[in-house]
């Protein structure tokens, strides 16, 4: 006679031993369980393994990264710098202040209030809340006719231009007119009327010889600027941006998820808040600047940032 689990039950006076009763009990056979145990903690076991050299040899990059930029960043005393600076009595105008670092960078702006005029040019007209952006002047233009609008580019002494888009966005040709086109025109008028400092947020990887679009558009754009002449001609190459932007861009997300758990370790490796940049672009317009040309990779925007950290 045999049981449901096709172990033969022997008679009621001799009993089933130990481990047949379990087998019997828990319908359970031995040769099902213990394979598939010892497979699952094989599996388990060469997994671990390797997620511990992945990390490790990760780890072992953005330690590299970290400390392959050596930056000197001098003392500085903001609040006198920020207080000489209101007496110059200078001029500023923001291109692409919908983005993301425009934003940043407006917000700081105006609380610093270290500019007696700031415009803002763009292809909308922008709303604002808050009360202490309501002195600021608002010049639409349409980016395809620029040289229509170059009145809006006349009598500014500091520009700042963050505009930007992607080419998943716009396309090919929709990211070149935007990051090289448009840039470059606005950088032209901003010199013919009269602007001596011009600030661009570039990429880092910026070259004009790169065989990628993105980082050969951005290198490309870069030395067209320089070679107008501007009184000083300040260059950001912030790697990727940490920030929760509006508009959905998969890729970045990812990205932003993936280096953000990594940031407190290596803050300068492969990332950078957003705010970082936007402050640097700050600190930076106060300092008097010892190059007319000047390139800011990743690790010196971030540390010029923490200067201009109030908190």
């Amino acid at each position: 006679m045999r049981c449901a689990c096709g172990v033969r039950k022997r008679s009621v006076k001799r009993g089933c031993n130990k481990e047949e009763a379990s087998l019997c009990t828990n319908n359970q056979s031995p040769l099902f369980i213990e394979p598939g145990m010892n497979i699952f903690q094989c599996n388990w076991g060469k997994t671990l393994s390797f997620f511990t050299v992945f990390v490790v040899a990760l780890a072992a990059v953005f330690q590299y990264l970290e400390n392959s930029e050596t930056v000197e960043i001098p003392r500085m005393d903001l609040n006198a710098m920020e207080e000489n600076y209101r007496q110059k009595n200078r001029t500023c105008f923001v291109l692409g202040a919908s983005g993301e670092t425009g934003k940043a960078l407006l917000k700081e702006i105006v609380e610093r209030n270290i500019f007696s005029k700031i415009t803002l040019i763009g292809r909308r007209q922008l709303t604002f809340e808050d009360k202490a952006y309501e002195n600021l002047v608002q010049k639409v233009v349409d980016f395809e006719k620029l040289e229509e609008y170059a009145e809006a580019f006349q009598g500014h002494d500091v520009g700042y231009c963050c505009l930007g888009t992607t080419k998943a966005k716009a396309g090919a040709e929709g990211f070149v007119r935007v990051d090289h086109d448009y840039v470059l025109k606005s950088a032209e008028l901003a010199k013919a009327g009269g602007c001596s400092h011009f600030h661009l947020e570039s990429s880092k990887g910026a070259d004009k010889t790169s065989s990628f679009l993105y980082l050969k558009t951005k290198g490309q754009v870069e030395a067209e600027i320089e070679d107008l002449g501007f009184e000083r001609f300040s260059i950001y190459r912030p790697a990727v941006l940490l920030v929760d932007r509006q508009e959905s861009r998969p890729a970045e997300w990812i990205a932003r998820k993936f280096l953000g758990a990594f940031s407190s370790a290596f803050p300068t490796a492969m990332s950078i808040p957003i705010t970082s940049v936007a402050r640097a672009m700050l600190v930076n317009t106060l300092q008097d600047g010892e190059q007319k040309v000047e390139i800011l990779e990743n690790k010196a925007i971030y540390e010029l940032g923490r200067i201009g950290d109030k908190k």
